[in-house]
């Protein structure tokens, strides 16, 4: 049994994805390629944005995103404290502050309470300009974004969606990736429209951020192309072949996997209510599924079904056992008055399940005895 089953997507998708690859090889066009302009092209559609730039990784369109938005030294950059650590790492390497905030208790997603109350904190304090926040749809779960957004337009912070777990999902009839000036994902093989290998995009709907992205990731290119350097940029491609294979995932993705994944959810849900905190989706909001995470009643417990499941070789996880203002990286960072409540309980208590869109209810089930043999 695998956590996330990418061979029996392949499997199902194998004429396709095979053809594809073939057509790469045969054309010997590995960077560049046609399906590059493709695959941006399909993804703004599906999305619902005007544009789409493919990158090398997620964090590569992380630290884009920050480099667009102009973060530096004296800034500060607003983050969930229960997220993981590519969400803000680019803020520590362009001299900014972390200044993390709590997370809600249902949807384990950025409070906005928190936010509005640290931006507060870092305005009365004085010393570092409140510059970016960064939404996290973890998880796969989309972010309050009808809190999020007026509390970023009322001190003027520019917004990014980190959607790296919750492509394919939706907020109020609004597909992840449609919010913020910059949104990015990420195309890890194990998130819910993965390639085989790295790869990220960044999506807007502004033509001038857009083209700066385009010439940041070819080592700032100007007008006059890669030699034409006009700024300082980086290295940071899709290569052909993950374009081709992503080209049918996201299809599929679109056609039935977000469905199924739905399906694996709420057998889940019916095994585990009254047992288990489970996962909670806002009306009106759809989640990519990206893991199952539920709340044990103690560390005691988690700690005791992990070691069930493992005895009978049931993949499980923790996504995330540290909370970032815990991590030795971050210790200096500004905390304020925030004591990160929520974000502490749910790493104590959170264990999760294989969750992938090709699990079956046989394999389900076999799961689901497990845990409440644990019990």
């Amino acid at each position: 049994m695998q956590f996330i089953d990418l061979g029996a997507q392949y499997r199902a998708l194998k004429a396709e994805i095979d053809a594809n690859i073939q057509t790469v090889l045969n054309s010997a066009q590995f960077i560049g390629g046609p399906q590059v302009a493709e695959l941006e092209e399909n993804l703004a559609a599906f999305v619902g944005r005007k544009h789409c730039i493919t990158c090398a990784n997620g964090t590569d369109a992380l630290q884009i995103a920050y480099m667009i938005a102009g973060v530096g030294p004296g800034d500060a950059v607003f983050c969930p404290d229960m997220t993981f650590i590519s969400s803000t790492e680019p803020a520590k390497m362009f001299g900014a502050a972390s200044v993390f905030c709590d997370i809600t208790r249902d949807t384990y997603n950025l409070s906005p309470e928190s936010l509005e109350r640290q931006i507060q904190a870092v305005l009365a304090e004085g010393t570092l300009t409140p510059k970016v926040v960064v939404a996290v749809d973890i998880l796969g779960n989309p972010c309050d974004y009808d809190a999020i957004l007026p509390i970023c337009e009322k001190y003027g912070l520019f917004l990014i969606e980190d959607a790296a777990q919750s492509f394919g999902a939706s907020y109020k009839g609004k597909r992840c990736c449609s919010f913020g000036q910059i949104a990015t994902t990420s195309f890890f093989p194990a998130k819910p429209l993965g390639c085989y290998g790295d790869g990220g995009a960044i999506f807007t709907d502004d033509d001038q951020v857009d083209k700066l992205c385009r010439s940041i990731c070819v080592h700032g290119k100007g007008p006059g192309g890669k030699y034409d350097n006009v700024r300082v940029g980086v290295n940071s491609r899709l290569d052909t072949l993950q374009a081709a294979v992503l080209l049918p995932k996201l299809n599929a993705l679109g056609s039935y996997e977000i469905d199924a994944r739905q399906a694996v959810a709420a057998r889940y849900n019916a095994a585990f209510s009254g047992r288990f905190i489970i996962p909670f989706v806002a009306d009106n909001c759809v989640s990519a599924w990206a893991q199952y995470a539920l709340l044990a009643e103690n560390t005691a417990q988690r700690n005791q079904i992990i070691a069930h499941l493992t005895e009978k070789s049931i993949p499980n996880m923790i996504y995330y056992p540290t909370p970032q203002h815990a991590l030795p990286v971050f210790q200096n960072e500004p905390c304020y008055t925030e004591t990160f409540d929520a974000a502490n309980y749910y790493c104590a208590h959170t264990f999760s399940l294989p969750m992938h869109p090709y699990l079956d209810a046989e394999q389900q089930q076999m799961i689901i005895d497990a845990v409440l043999e644990a019990l």
